[in-house]
């Protein structure tokens, strides 16, 4: 035997070992259930995440709201893109901006309610099967919404609905009660550089 075909015959038993490995694992989860899921950490990529798994169910059919708490009503490029798919993707700016550039808490703190009324609105409806909380975690950190209210409704919303809560700093409350968490880590971002937010990339 060749040092080549040596070599591929130790690939191939060992991704076979693999392979019946996977198979075991992979028949061992039978259970389905709606997810509790958290985007959170300091690198850039929560939301831009979460609009990935947008189109991800919307490619699946699957009808999906999303309430955005913070950011204001400006034109970013995921909010176009969905548009497109306003058959399945319903969209709502609920918030009027970064707290700078409000300056006024008690507008603020209005502005998140409002916005959670919303959320509890479509978590409600039976027509969602994800629903989509866009930068929550900034709100619960603020202090506009008490994550004492909060937590109850993740916990308890309707069977089979998925719901996403993006944003830094998730409270530990919700860490833990959630199914999926995904922390960005920054490593490098090009502010550091000097280098400003571009269309396509931050919006």
């Amino acid at each position: 035997m060749t040092e080549d075909a040596d070599q591929n015959a130790r690939h191939a038993e060992k991704m076979k070992r693999r392979k019946a490995l996977h198979d075991r694992v992979m028949a061992s989860k039978t259970q389905e259930k709606g997810l509790l899921m958290v985007n959170t950490g300091n690198g850039k990529g929560k939301s831009t995440a979460a609009f990935g798994l947008i189109l991800r169910a919307a490619g699946h059919g699957m009808r999906v709201g999303v309430v955005q708490f913070v950011k204001g009503a400006w034109s970013t490029g995921e909010t176009v893109a969905l548009e497109r798919f306003d058959d399945l993707v319903d969209f709502f700016t609920m918030g009027e901006g970064f707290t700078w550039e409000t300056q006024d808490r008690e507008r603020d703190i209005a502005a998140a309610k409002a916005a959670w009324v919303k959320a509890q609105e479509l978590m409600a409806d039976p027509k969602y099967s994800l629903v989509v909380l866009d930068e929550l975690n900034i709100v619960l950190r603020m202090g506009y919404l008490p994550v004492e209210e909060v937590l109850p409704v993740l916990t308890g919303r309707r069977e089979g609905l998925h719901v996403l809560v993006t944003g830094r700093t998730a409270k530990p409350e919700l860490i833990e009660a959630a199914d999926l968490v995904t922390e960005m880590t920054l490593v490098k971002h090009p502010f550091q550089a000097g280098i400003k937010a571009q269309p396509g990339i931050e919006f």
